[in-house]
């Protein structure tokens, strides 16, 4: 099957980790294995990935130096997307067979210019401040912060993703069993001119968005979004969670899941499973090869009547994003 594999921010950082070279690399390596498992099945991977800890990093430094030498956050984003790209690219190396091909693909994503999220921030980046930091940076840089989780961390327009400008380059590489690394950080966000030419665009779009629309231009067979928890749950943080095992697109609103995290993996795979009645799935990691069998994580399939709840055991992370 052609599958998009969208890793989540755990795939190169763990929750609390300090966002070091050395800790991205000990976390891609685990994720190059468990996608080589994939690739050894006989899977053709389109591989995308979050930035926001490293678009972040990335912004804080240009602030630190010259005023005349800050670089907007579509820049940002191409760098983040060759370093991160870069990391995941060797490690796959590594782990592959000598004769497969991998390719890390700079990856433009339009969006329009009137959307509405220009005007109201909500895409968390870079570091957890605590509340009185997050409101002086606030204050001193003219930043957007608001609370994310225990703490708190800068917000950007995230708008939704049109087209990806790139996607016939991807299924030409696809289409020749080339394991295709692309779209990170949602893709480097552009605006379409009047006249026809592109600018960037001060953004980070959602990475489960992009993979979403990529999916349905690359005709993908599945679309699998791994986060640091088993499943979706309903009623996460109550007092009674319940996994969900199969669910249909209209049957799960991700306005009843957090803004943050589980609520946009909720929208991408509702709109991927309505538009292709192919299935979306969400879920760990370590259980990649799992979740593409069926055996784990939650499938959301145009196929399935409603919700199909598992009972739970212990809960697998502290947080569903």
């Amino acid at each position: 099957m052609r599958l998009v594999v969208a890793l989540g921010g755990n795939a190169l950082l763990r929750r609390g980790e300090p966002l070091t070279v050395e800790n991205q690399r000990v976390n891609v390596r685990k994720a190059a294995q468990a996608l080589a498992d994939l690739v050894a099945q006989g899977h053709t991977l389109v591989i995308t990935h979050g930035n926001g800890p490293q678009v972040g990093m990335l912004a804080l430094q240009a602030s630190a130096g010259p005023s005349d030498g800050a670089y907007p956050l579509d820049v940002l984003g191409a760098e983040s997307e060759g370093m991160i790209g870069y990391m995941i690219e060797q490690e796959l190396d590594n782990v592959l067979p000598a004769d497969a091909l991998v390719a890390t693909l700079l990856t433009q994503t339009r969006v329009s210019a009137d959307d509405e999220a220009f005007a109201h921030p909500t895409k968390p980046i870079g570091p957890v401040y605590d509340e009185a930091t997050a409101k002086k940076l606030a204050e001193d840089r003219g930043w957007s912060v608001a609370a994310d989780g225990k703490g708190w961390r800068r917000v950007v327009p995230s708008p939704q993703p049109v087209e990806i400008l790139e996607a016939r380059v991807i299924a030409m590489l696809s289409a020749r069993q080339v394991t295709v690394i692309c779209a990170g950080g949602g893709g480097i966000p552009v605006i379409r001119a009047p006249d026809g030419s592109f600018r960037g665009a001060e953004a980070v779009i959602d990475k489960d968005m992009t993979s979403a629309l990529l999916a349905r231009q690359l005709d993908a067979d599945m679309l699998v979004m791994l986060t640091d928890v088993d499943a979706v749950y309903l009623d996460w943080g109550g007092r009674s969670p319940r996994r969900i095992r199969n669910a249909a697109p209209s049957a799960l609103s991700p306005s009843d899941f957090a803004a943050g995290s589980m609520g946009p993996k909720i929208a991408a795979a509702n709109s991927f499973a309505a538009a292709t009645r192919r299935p979306a799935a969400i879920g760990r990691l370590e259980d990649l090869s799992g979740i593409v069998a069926g055996a784990c994580g939650t499938r959301i399939d145009a196929r399935v009547e409603g919700i199909v709840e598992q009972a739970a055991g212990p809960l697998q992370a502290a947080s569903p994003g």
